[in-house]
């Protein structure tokens, strides 16, 4: 017979780790993505004086994000900012996510062909007008897939904040297999939790794709 430890108080212990990881997945994702937006427009339209803005995101690309989160807590400290490191992990992930946002929107601009373009101004359109209705439902649709895989690399991610001493999932379960001392039982069930929440984000994807090739 198979006897375990763990209880009741620790699954409630893990899904309170769950609840924290979703809030720092959906709160990186919502600033990555507004800014993501300006700056992807901001790279797509003025390409040559936007180059100081590539130079910078390929910086937040090319090093690791165990190492954005060291510093940024240790510059937090050293310039005594009263901030807290669920606000630390927000940010860092959120300028992360920019970071490769600002590529997927400029890729997804770039896809609108200029014939498209050019048609919409000469049937009287403005700028704006030709931007709103014309270049982010065409672009929406081919960046989308790249966001979305953006958005499931960071539900990921966020189990790095535990070197910041945050009490998402993972670092949840660490202090619980120090506890009973049954590894392979608790992260089985992490494991199992982190696949429920991807699942639930990429279902709601492929519905919205659905229902874009149903509007067509």
């Amino acid at each position: 017979m198979i006897s375990t430890d763990f209880g009741f108080g620790d699954f409630v212990y893990l899904m309170q780790g769950a609840w924290l990881t979703i809030k720092l997945a959906f709160a990186a994702i919502a600033i990555g993505t507004v800014a993501g937006i300006i700056l992807g427009f901001f790279r797509a339209t003025l390409p040559r004086l936007s180059m100081p803005v590539a130079w910078v995101l390929d910086v937040f690309r090319s090093v690791p994000l165990l190492i954005q989160f060291v510093l940024f807590n240790a510059l937090k400290s050293i310039a005594g900012l009263s901030i807290s490191a669920f606000m630390v992990g927000c940010l860092v992930l959120g300028v992360y996510a920019a970071a490769y946002c600002t590529e997927i929107v400029r890729s997804g601009v770039l896809s609108v062909q200029p014939n498209l373009r050019k048609a919409s101004r000469s049937l009287g359109l403005s700028y704006w007008q030709d931007v709103r209705y014309i270049v982010l439902p065409l672009a929406t649709r081919v960046a989308f897939p790249a966001w979305q895989n953006l958005f499931l690399g960071l539900i990921k991610d966020t189990s790095l904040v535990m070197w910041i001493g945050i009490m998402e999932l993972l670092r949840v379960s660490q202090s619980i297999v120090n506890r009973i001392q049954e590894p392979l039982l608790v992260l089985c069930i992490v494991g199992l939790i982190y696949y429920v929440i991807s699942w639930a984000v990429a279902s709601l994807g492929t519905q919205l794709e659905k229902r874009w090739q149903e509007n067509d």
